[in-house]
């Protein structure tokens, strides 16, 4: 008689926009096994981890800040899914502690770490470190970047005789992302169009999709000469409320930006956004079809050459919460490979 298979034991870190998906996603995964769960705020501690994503049966395993006793659980893989984009310094602390006692990781947090060999060498260097010392294994993903500039590209390009341009273009509407406090802020909607927008700042594009490019660039043998970044701001026509606050007539309602892997002085592997907060605002920018109003395009020229839009929708039918739960359930699905492979 064969042996039955223990589920994973999992650890979830944090519980917010992405790390509340991840949560339900671990609870509902058949091969995973929720043994706790990490929270920053005061109003979460002690709260039970069905009551922190929305369903309805009780678990018994409550959120706590104290990472000794959590670190101490006997989990296999911890799922990080806090905000790591301004707290860069304390989120590696985090992630090193984590491996080095042992348990694997897979994150949403500090997007330049979707390809290790892109991301910085100190900040790599740490985590290998960390692996080699609890015999760990890390995987950084997401919904974009990640899934969309990596597996369908490469999927498509499956079927081509040659490649000679990708281009992979979010083309979203954030009117409905809950987000001001931190998407609102980074991309500088409904500030003025000459505010400092974090997101805006030279390096800081490259920073975030230049992996996804040098990935492209290293799975087709194209060599770069270079990554460039280049975006624009329009302006709010009139004045109106959404999910991201109130947006002042002339202040910021979309944002578009690219980074451009240039091959031979030409832009061959770019990733693209497009991201409104109302239609109607930047009419000559790129878009899906006709009746699509948000997504993903992925265009590659070549032989042959191949377009595919993909338009996610939540259970609500919201494109956002799509996004959302695509970029946890990533990391989440991902847990048995990544508890799999060779530290």
């Amino acid at each position: 008689m064969s042996e039955t298979k223990r589920p994973l034991r999992v650890i979830q870190w944090s519980t917010g926009n992405a790390g509340r998906k991840a949560l339900a996603g671990i609870l509902r995964h058949p091969d995973l096994q929720l043994v706790g769960v990490h929270c920053h705020a005061e109003s979460k501690r002690g709260r039970d981890a069905a009551e922190l994503c929305g369903l309805d049966a009780p678990t018994g395993i409550r959120a706590s800040d104290d990472v000794d006793a959590l670190l101490a659980l006997d989990a296999d893989c911890v799922c990080y899914t806090a905000q790591g984009e301004t707290r860069i310094r304390e989120t590696i602390d985090d992630l090193c502690r984590i491996l080095a006692s042992g348990k694997n990781v897979v994150n949403t947090a500090i997007v330049s770490l979707v390809y290790p060999p892109f991301a910085s060498p100190k900040l790599r260097d740490r985590l290998e470190r960390a692996c080699r010392e609890g015999g760990t294994t890390f995987f950084t993903s997401g919904f974009d970047p990640g899934w969309s500039g990596d597996v369908m590209p490469l999927a498509l390009a499956s079927v081509c005789e040659r490649v000679d341009s990708v281009r992979v273009s979010e083309l979203m509407d954030y009117s409905t992302y809950a987000d001001p406090g931190f998407t609102g802020v980074y991309f500088g909607f409904g500030r003025p169009l000459d505010y400092a927008a974090p997101l805006l700042q030279p390096g800081m594009l490259k920073g975030g999709w230049g992996g996804m490019v040098q990935l492209l660039a290293d799975a087709f043998g194209m060599k770069l000469d270079e990554i460039r970044e280049e975006h624009e701001r329009l302006p709010a026509p009139e004045t109106f409320e959404c999910a991201m606050g109130r947006i002042e007539r002339g202040s910021c309602a979309a944002v578009r930006f690219e980074v451009q892997g240039i091959v031979d002085g030409r832009p061959a592997l770019v990733a693209a956004h497009v991201n409104r907060l109302r239609d109607d605002v930047g009419p000559d920018w790129d878009r899906l079809s006709a009746g699509r109003t948000s997504g993903y395009k992925i265009e590659i020229v070549g032989s042959p050459s191949l377009t595919c839009e993909i338009e996610p929708r939540g259970e609500d039918g919201d494109h956002n919460t799509a996004g959302i739960t695509g970029t946890a359930m990533r990391v989440v699905n991902a847990i048995p490979a990544v508890c799999a492979a060779d530290p």
